[in-house]
């Protein structure tokens, strides 16, 4: 009586990319919308900062 399933499993060549192993030192790669982020970021709170000032000072200028 034959198998119903092969005792072998068939090849399965190049069905997925194969990448180079990360090496522990090194992380992720930086992307351009996080760095685009970190920017607006810092921009807002120097916006912030500077408004703080502007209203600090000219509370004092301006009673």
């Amino acid at each position: 009586m034959p198998r119903a399933l092969p005792g072998r499993r068939p090849a399965r060549h190049h069905l997925v990319l194969h990448r180079p192993p990360q090496r522990p030192g090194r992380g992720q790669p930086i992307r351009t919308s996080d760095l685009v982020l970190a920017l607006l970021g810092v921009v807002l709170l120097g916006g912030f900062a500077l408004l703080a000032a502007i209203a600090l000072t000219a509370g004092t200028v301006f009673p």
